[in-house]
């Protein structure tokens, strides 16, 4: 790629002239080399650190979790429970959980990725009262207890349970349909509610979408903490189990991470992306050489500009901003031949021309920064004036000057 010559010249030149560097040799091949090598290493870190992350197993620690003190925790919902209390024990293994079980506890718990669906039911069987404080699919076909509905927004109670009664309005961010024979607390007008209970078998079950109305950020909002301590504080255990992966009995206990939940074709076609990106900036990259810098003097004259910008504003038919040009220009010039500063004002410049020129100052004040104009006539007469203005206090100037 080669620069064209300016095709005249529009500054004179001279041995003073900075040297073009048109002809400057190209950078050596050892750093483009190095360039490549960069990028394709950059690269090669970026895949890595892409499969690192679809293999991992994802924490949901921080979800609901009665110890985390961050926004997305339950330690603010765990710790005023236990101020009623409520004794609440923790544990990540459902063994320990189900062995915690006495007789009237409650368990607590959100939707646990890792165990099947026999193990949910085998949890769940082993205690009188349980609270499930997330809303998946999974969970309400499993306990049979509705659908979702894609209404949500403030609720009260209106329900025939009594620990409800005193919490409130609450904003749900999910609703549920109500399954035949599943009672719904927090009614909107279409029957949907926010609260779902059912009892199957001996054991009672309440669901509820908690994830944002229980969590350590939004409990002080509205009902939310009397809504908490409605559904964890009717009992004086409370078992919390908090599902993990390595607690999971798929795959003999073994941690499932997202790798093994992806297709098997994920991975191929990750690679193949790769190496064709890095085919296309072989492809690409290489038809292109070293820039080449130039000094391409100009010289732009400032009647071009002023011509332009001229051509500009009668285009645009802004006659108060050529008008406000006019003006401003007429200020500096007439400072200028009056011996002001060249910060003087629209009043000062007037003051000092009015005694030059024996005139009233009024009719100065509003030729030099009167109301703008609104059309080309107004526009006109305006030049007209200033012109005439300029012109008779370059006269009395000049006329001072040749005094004797």
């Amino acid at each position: 790629m080669t620069a064209q010559a300016p095709l005249a010249p529009t500054a004179a030149t001279d041995d003073t002239a900075p040297p073009s560097t048109a002809a400057a040799p190209p950078r050596g091949r050892l750093g483009r080399v190095l360039g490549w090598v960069f990028v394709i290493v950059l690269l090669l870190g970026i895949a890595l650190l892409s499969l690192r992350l679809l293999t991992a197993s994802p924490d949901f620690a921080g979800t609901l979790h009665p110890e985390s003190p961050g926004p997305n925790g339950a330690k603010a919902l765990a710790e005023l429970t236990r101020e009623q209390g409520v004794q609440i024990e923790v544990t990540r293994s459902r063994t320990v959980a189900a062995a915690s079980l006495s007789s009237g506890a409650t368990l607590v718990l959100t939707d646990p990725p890792a165990l099947s669906d026999e193990a949910v039911h085998e949890l769940i069987d082993g205690a009188d009262r349980v609270v499930v404080l997330t809303s998946s699919s999974r969970m309400l076909r499993l306990l049979d207890l509705g659908e979702r509905s894609p209404a949500a927004g403030p609720v009260r109670a209106d329900c025939a349970a009594v620990e409800f009664s005193r919490v409130g309005t609450i904003d749900a961010d999910r609703m549920f349909t109500p399954a035949e024979g599943v009672a719904g607390c927090f009614r909107d007008d279409a029957g949907d509610a926010a609260v779902l209970r059912a009892a199957h078998g001996g054991t009672t079950i309440t669901l509820v979408e908690g994830a944002r109305l229980l969590s350590n950020q939004h409990l002080a909002e509205n009902g939310n903490a009397a809504l908490g301590l409605a559904l964890l504080a009717q009992t004086d255990e409370v078992v919390w189990y908090v599902p993990s992966f390595g607690d999971g009995d798929r795959g003999d206990g073994e941690a499932v991470g997202l790798g093994e939940l992806t297709p098997d074709w994920v991975t191929p076609a990750i690679l193949l992306l790769f190496i064709a990106a890095l085919a296309a900036i072989w492809w690409r990259g290489r038809r292109f050489g070293p820039l080449v810098a130039e000094t391409l003097p100009v010289t732009v004259r400032a009647s071009e500009t002023m011509h332009g910008r001229a051509r500009l504003t009668a285009k645009a038919a802004d006659a108060p901003h050529a008008a406000e040009a006019l003006r401003d220009g007429t200020r500096r010039r007439l400072a200028a031949r009056l011996a002001l500063s060249t910060r003087a004002t629209s009043q000062q410049v007037a003051d000092a021309a009015s005694d030059r020129l024996r005139v009233p100052r009024g009719s100065l004040y509003d030729l030099l920064d009167g109301p703008p104009p609104h059309s080309d006539h107004e526009l006109i007469d305006l030049a007209r004036k200033l012109a005439d203005l300029e012109t008779a206090v370059d006269a009395a100037v000049h006329t001072e000057r040749n005094r004797p």
